[in-house]
């Protein structure tokens, strides 16, 4: 059994037009929620073996910043442009790629992609606000068991306003 968390980046900001979209920063809110979910995971025992993130600005950031809120060392998040606006069949390809050998694995992205990703992983439709943060338990011995018919259990959803 494995445990997939998955994470959308916290709230952006759109106050840069000058900026392209792949490096846009937080905003305020973002750099608030960013650093509350991190210190859910601490509190909750899910703390990631492995943390996965875009190489989006937003993401990046949020991934440093939930590090930081949970314990992890974030000098060992794992970057990659795969992430960036993703398709539910590149989630599952990163994780076949760098999930071995942890039991719990944090993917930071973006939308649509993660709702489509639950979706496909519980057969459960969810909205996703920003810096909404997903608990999967998945049925597989390891992970490139993973496939886009994998059934997994959603164990929680976690919104920030609901926090």
């Amino acid at each position: 059994m494995k445990t997939l968390l998955i994470l959308r980046h916290a709230k952006s900001s759109w106050g840069h037009s000058n900026l392209d979209d792949h490096d846009r920063p937080l905003n305020a809110r973002g750099q608030r929620d960013a650093p509350r979910m991190g210190q859910l995971l601490q509190t909750e025992g899910l703390v990631p073996e492995l943390l996965l993130s875009s190489t989006a600005e937003r993401a990046r950031t949020t991934a440093q910043q939930v590090a930081e809120g949970c314990g992890y060392p974030s000098d060992k998040i794992v970057l990659t442009a795969d992430l960036y606006h993703p398709l539910p069949d590149d989630c599952l390809a990163v994780l076949r790629q760098h999930g071995e050998p942890h039991q719990r694995v944090l993917l930071v992205a973006h939308n649509p992609g993660l709702e489509e990703l639950v979706e496909q992983l519980t057969g459960e439709a969810h909205r996703l606000p920003t810096a909404a943060l997903v608990q999967i338990a998945l049925p597989i011995e390891t992970w490139q068991d993973l496939r886009p018919t994998t059934r997994g259990t959603l164990i929680n959803l976690w919104r920030p306003k609901e926090l």
